[in-house]
């Protein structure tokens, strides 16, 4: 753990602490981006960060041997140095955040309760078994349908014969889907680097996104993450001017008591010219005239240290001069290099877009025979059913699906399709 004391005597270390103080600060005070109602449980991956603020002393301390990443096991719960076994369970971030501050200040005995971020670092893994070509768990995403789930699989099993293109079909269908998801995600960052990197306001999303809900989110998302970057840098930047502001003030203190001191020096050497004329005439002792000689030295001792402090201070304002520029210029090259990214997998995509739109012709182009042969020989064509089976507070229930039913993290998607009998004519 590690702790910061704010000590008045050293500039240096007010400039370090400073900085660390809004740094850390900043990061507490970012919102978890999954605790909007997100329920934990067994299997979820979390993030977890800790810092205490300790008023009496003025210090910030930083619990570093805490902070790292835990996984939801199988009871239920987390397990913390100092803490032990926590409920994660039916809890949000934010709530299982307060428990863990609320233990480590009781088992503690700490004054002040230590400020906890807990952060999903990945969501627990979506299941799908049944007819697809690879059942098994896969990784949750938040935008994540039956139908992606299914891709994600392999699509749907190609064994039964006849059934080749409008299996390949929906397999396909379901990978450009996922890829038109993924696109869309990187319009919408596009979009709001391009406001970035040209200082604007609002961000000026393509037409094509505000069509859908899912789009709708993305721009809401950016938006929400363009303000909270903003917000941060203005934090950084409205610091380092506080902390130029009170060198300023220093260095005006000091010009005005090096003002007072080089008057005070010039009083006491015309008042040695005025008694080394009265030594000469016999009327003074020598050691007056050594008394004053030492005042002189001091005085000038002293205003040479004021001088070297008002230095280091002008030194300290040069260099939160540069801080900010550099805060500025790393964000620039930051935008930058994302934009740089974007548009490298933005022209990935299309790629594979256009590779997959071209296995939904050629399925589509086989799909009219299978059809045909369907109609001749059965009473009716394949179906394709979705199950899903959700855990809610221990008790597992299942559920009708459609394509576009949206997948929750542990959730099973079963998968059947049935084929129709063929009938002897």
């Amino acid at each position: 753990m590690k702790t910061v004391r704010f000590a008045p005597s050293s500039l240096q270390s007010l400039i370090g602490a400073v900085l660390l103080l809004l740094s850390t600060l900043a990061a507490l005070a970012m919102p978890a981006a999954a605790d909007d109602g997100y329920r934990l449980d067994t299997m979820d991956r979390l993030n977890v960060r800790i810092a205490e603020w300790q008023s009496a002393e003025g210090a910030l301390r930083d619990w570093s041997i805490l902070n790292g990443n835990y996984v939801v096991g199988p009871s239920g719960s987390i397990s913390m140095p100092f803490v032990g076994e926590l409920a994660a369970r039916d809890r949000t971030t934010g709530e299982l955040a307060s428990a863990i501050g609320e233990q480590l200040q009781q088992k503690l005995g700490l004054s002040d309760r230590p400020e906890a971020s807990v952060e999903i670092a990945e969501f627990r893994p979506v299941f799908v078994a049944g007819d697809v070509e690879t059942p098994g768990k896969y990784p949750f995403d938040p935008q994540l349908t039956v139908l992606k789930a299914v891709s994600l699989a392999g699509g749907l099993r190609r064994e039964p014969a006849g059934l080749g293109g409008p299996r390949d079909f929906v397999s396909a269908q379901g990978n450009y889907d996922v890829l038109v998801a993924q696109r869309n995600g990187l319009l919408a960052r596009r979009a709001r680097l391009v406001a970035e990197a040209e200082g604007k306001a609002e961000i000026q999303f393509p037409d094509e996104l505000g069509k859908s809900e899912g789009g709708r989110k993305l721009m809401n998302d950016e938006k929400a993450l363009m303000a909270a970057r903003e917000k941060r840098l203005r934090l950084q930047l409205s610091g380092l001017d506080d902390l130029k502001k009170l060198l300023e003030s220093e260095i005006e203190s000091l010009q005005q008591k090096i003002t007072m001191q080089n008057r005070q020096l010039e009083l006491a050497r015309t008042e040695l010219e005025s008694i080394g004329n009265l030594q000469e005439k016999g009327l003074v002792v020598n050691q007056r005239i050594l008394t004053l000689e030492q005042s002189n030295a001091e005085l000038g001792g002293k205003i040479l240290d004021m001088e070297t402090a008002s230095l280091r201070a002008k030194q300290d304002i040069a260099k939160a001069t540069q801080d900010a520029t550099s805060l500025q210029n790393d964000r620039e090259t930051e935008i930058a290099q994302s934009r740089q990214q974007t548009e490298t997998d933005l022209n990935q995509i299309d790629v594979k877009m256009s590779m997959y739109a071209g296995l939904m012709t050629e399925a589509l182009g086989r799909a009219p025979q299978a059809a045909a042969a369907a109609a001749s020989a059965t009473d009716s064509a394949p179906t394709i059913s979705y199950t899903i089976v959700r855990s809610t507070n221990g008790k597992s229930a299942e559920t009708a699906a459609q394509e576009g039913t949206p997948v929750l993290p542990g959730d099973v998607i079963k998968v059947e399709v049935t084929v129709p009998q063929v009938t002897s004519n």
